[in-house]
């Protein structure tokens, strides 16, 4: 039996990739549909009403042989039903054509202002409003976290993000969640994380990093899949419930997964074992009210500090900062670097140290 070709898994992916992406009238109709929501009966209402306007127009000037000015005209009044007389004698085929515009146009305007009624009565359009705001302020957004999921989790999570002064937006998909959201001044996409057109809402392609923090691993690991896939330079920590499936979503394409009772049960355990590293650990990563913090920055190729050893930086003189640990563009870690360690663009440095002084070493790093 012949050897499958080795093109053949590349060229079957590439047509999985083509299936599912976004693509035809009927799938862009459905996304209009879900971004306009409750306003769709009026955006179609008014779409088809200019449909059907410039098509008499151009009915007038095809039937009639009249000029665009004065098929404007007749369109205008016949749709208004205000009662004019025709701009000239109309034939029979132009009745058949004025009959059929007020049939359509009366037809058009009942359904317009039923749905607006509809509207009014069910007290939809301050909500679907706020929606629409709430679309704006996602769309401007660039470098942030998508959070998925805002339960036990996805919530602790937002909340830190949000600590820490950096935009973040979750998608979620449970009502009173999404409630929970608004209360708590969360941006926010009510839908499914699943559903590849959330994530675009939510910005997947203009975003920095993504939690996948849902309940089901079985969604973490296709949100985890299909984000890879939308945005390969997203970095995505996922959530697992079993050591197992770590593999299984580090295949799917995250970058770190991390299984929440493990690490509750170790946090436990290195409060009983040793105490007081774990208070510190705390102290350096919580909101305490101490001028103490733990920060890791990036040196950049324009920093001042980039071709510099330790000593000769005079990091800790200048800002009153430790360095804990340099880690290297290549993955490597040195723990308490020696005074002669020399500093290298790519470079990322763990330091702890008070926020004026770790707002210092940031501005010359970047």
């Amino acid at each position: 039996m012949p050897k499958p070709s080795a093109a053949r898994p590349a060229a079957r992916q590439r047509a999985a990739i083509r299936r599912n992406r976004p693509g035809g009238v009927a799938s862009r109709i459905l996304r209009l549909q879900r971004r306009y929501g409750a306003l769709w009966p009026l955006v179609t209402g008014l779409f088809s009403l200019l449909v059907l306007f410039f098509g008499g127009v151009y009915g007038y000037m095809v039937v009639e042989g009249w000029s665009y000015l004065e098929s404007f005209y007749m369109v205008l009044i016949t749709l208004a039903t205000v009662g004019f007389e025709e701009v000239r004698p109309l034939s029979d085929q132009g009745m058949v054509l004025t009959s059929v515009l007020i049939l359509l146009g009366v037809g058009n305007f009942a359904f317009l202002i039923g749905s607006f009624t509809q509207i009014l009565v069910e007290g939809r359009i301050q909500t679907v409003w706020g929606r629409h705001r709430l679309q704006r302020s996602i769309d401007k957004l660039h470098r942030h976290t998508i959070v998925c999921g805002y339960g036990r989790i996805g919530s602790i999570a937002v909340r830190e993000i949000v600590r820490e002064g950096l935009p973040v937006v979750c998608v979620e998909k449970d009502d009173a969640l999404a409630r929970k959201m608004e209360d708590d001044d969360v941006l926010f996409v009510h839908g499914d994380a699943t559903d590849d057109e959330m994530l675009r809402r939510a910005g997947i392609e203009r975003a920095k990093s993504l939690i996948a923090a849902l309940s089901s691993e079985a969604a973490n690991v296709y949100v985890t899949l299909t984000a890879r896939q939308m945005n390969p330079d997203l970095h995505i920590v996922a959530r697992a419930n079993e050591e197992s499936h770590i593999h299984r979503l580090e295949r799917a394409g995250a970058d770190r997964v991390m299984l929440p009772h493990t690490l509750g049960g170790v946090r436990m355990a290195q409060s009983v074992i040793r105490p007081t590293v774990t208070s510190f650990l705390e102290l350096t990563g919580s909101d305490n009210g101490l001028d103490l913090a733990m920060e890791e920055l990036a040196i950049s190729d324009r920093s001042e500090l980039a071709g510099l050893n330790l000593i000769d930086s005079k990091i800790r003189h200048r800002f009153n900062v430790i360095v804990i640990a340099i880690k290297r563009p290549d993955g490597q870690m040195l723990f308490n670097p020696p005074a002669q360690t020399v500093m290298q663009a790519g470079d990322m440095l763990l330091v702890v140290g008070g926020d004026e002084g770790l707002q210092g070493l940031w501005d010359i790093t970047s």
